[in-house]
């Protein structure tokens, strides 16, 4: 759904940034070692535009069709409650996790901790500075998992950038105990073969699992030999952190190692590990996204993830990056990332199907499920040549009966989207920032778009923290649901956990 301008809702100026108090700007003091973006979520090379592109866009700002530089607009059932900009950590945004009346939001320089107790005037409670590119993240009562995947010189937050050919380069897990919000420490690691671009957690009563997602091995990498066909998977004592290990790399592409890519599919990645992960502990139940293949599997052991359908897209799907359950677990979401994070891919040159989410059915019953695709998802928002938009994190909103998401789509901003019929998916709202500039390719807009516990926070890449809220009769059955815990990747039962307690309060 497109909303006509006259519907547009205009804001000349980005919301009041809050006072962040309390701020530290270095918990874990580092130097000034830049991560190094990973291809998947690349950094972006920012190619000058042709005079026609950028007439193009400005034409395109000028009618009214695309936003204009840094304006703001939405559609009228979702309102941008506040702004909050980057503080000590000037990298990248990535990922969010959320526990009681915090966000943890993962950046390419390390992490920050948000008090939400008040969206509309989050307070910074700590930054920790710790570069290792990506910094995903995910917490699981006091503790905090962060994915380095950029090849380090060791595994300290003082770490410098250090070529992977090197065997003593370090990749992987960095484990912190956050039982004091304003003081997170670090206490322990684990290296991974090939890093970890993301992880996700199987959380249990006395160990937390997690598993690791990273790819593109290289023979000339000592901790990154192909094949890499499969994922890690380490197991964290609660109690005794210090005692994480790898106790698994199960293979989940066994004989031909996943989908070979061109130039047998022209355009597709060539699959060697995955991307990312959702698991839905409450069914057993897994998808990942695996750069050529989308994947379900079994988790009922955790530590032994077992394959039991795989499907491929080659004319539509370039690069499997994320996947969402439904509420029932008969659908699953999988989103393209056409371009790798780096390109202008919301556009009438590019189309609906190209760069799209993928809607499937889950048919079908134990080991018999199959994926049955039903349909694309892209936001028909054109976006201007200067602006990367892709298809990115998003997660469910807990309403019985209906299938809703809200979604980052980079420079695309974010959609609120309705896919309750598999068939017919449609956007029912949005919030977007026009362009960043108009004279060359620039990455931004939100990287991880949630909802929790009422309101809806999204990570921008390049202007920090932001506070949304729906206003609509279709959504608003949501706001009943309270969770004490949200990592999206680990996808709660909404209408059967009654864990909505604020239980980790330690430090107040």
């Amino acid at each position: 759904m497109t909303l006509s301008p006259k519907n547009r809702v205009r804001r000349r100026r980005l919301g009041v940034a809050t006072a962040a108090a309390g701020l530290l700007a270095t918990l874990l003091t580092a130097g000034p070692a830049l991560a190094t973006p990973d291809p998947g979520d690349g950094s972006v090379k920012k190619e000058k535009l042709s005079s026609g592109e950028a007439a193009q866009d400005r034409s395109a700002i000028k009618s009214g069709e695309i936003p204009g530089v840094d304006e703001i607009v939405h559609s009228d059932n979702i309102e941008h409650l506040i702004n909050v900009p980057k503080g000590a950590l000037k990298g990248t945004n990535t990922d969010i996790s959320f526990q009681g009346k915090y966000a943890f939001a993962g950046n390419y320089d390390g992490f920050t901790i948000y008090d939400i107790s008040n969206p509309r005037s989050p307070k910074t409670v700590s930054e920790v500075l710790c570069p290792g590119g990506q910094n995903d993240v995910s917490v699981s009562g006091d503790l905090l998992f962060l994915s380095t995947d950029s090849s380090r010189s060791d595994n300290s937050c003082n770490s410098k950038s250090q070529s992977a050919t090197v065997k003593e380069s370090w990749e992987g897990i960095k484990i912190f105990d956050i039982s004091d919000k304003r003081n997170p420490q670090y206490v322990a690691a684990v290296e991974t073969a090939c890093g970890s671009h993301t992880n996700t957690i199987v959380p249990e009563r006395r160990n937390v699992y997690v598993y690791v997602s990273s790819y593109y091995p290289n023979a000339a990498f000592p901790d990154c030999q192909p094949p890499h066909d499969g994922i890690s998977v380490i197991k964290v004592p609660r109690k005794a952190p210090e005692k994480s290990a790898v106790v698994g790399f199960p293979v989940l592409f066994p004989g031909d190692g996943g989908n070979p890519g061109s130039p047998t599919n022209p355009g597709v990645s060539q699959t060697s590990g995955c991307h990312d992960i959702t698991v839905l502990p409450s069914k057993d139940l897994a998808a990942g996204a695996c750069m050529g293949d989308g994947i379900l599997f079994d988790i009922e052991d955790p530590e032994n993830p077992r394959v039991i359908e795989r499907v491929q897209d080659n004319v539509n799907f370039a690069f499997w990056h994320s996947a969402t359950f439904n509420q029932k677990a008969n659908k699953v979401v999988f989103t393209d990332e056409l371009g790798g994070g780096g390109a202008a891919t919301c556009n009438a040159e590019i189309g609906p199907n190209r760069g799209a989410n993928g809607i499937y059915d889950i048919t079908g019953k134990g080991d018999k499920r199959e994926l049955a695709f039903r349909s694309y998802f892209k936001i028909d928002r054109h976006q201007a040549d200067a602006e990367v938009c892709v298809a990115h994190n998003g997660s469910l909103i807990p309403v019985k009966g209906r299938d809703l998401m809200i979604q980052a789509w980079y420079q695309g901003g974010i959609s609120l989207w309705d896919f309750t019929d598999s068939s017919k998916p449609k956007e029912i709202g949005y919030f977007e920032r026009g362009p960043i500039t108009l004279d060359r390719v620039t990455t931004g807009g939100p990287w991880s778009t949630y909802y929790y516990n009422g309101h809806v926070y999204s990570n921008d890449i390049a202007k920090g923290l932001d506070v949304l809220k729906i206003n609509d009769r279709r959504t608003d059955p949501a706001k009943k649901v309270k969770l004490g815990e949200l990592n999206v990747q680990t996808q709660p039962d909404y209408f059967d956990d009654d864990d909505d307690d604020d239980d980790d309060d330690h430090d107040d």
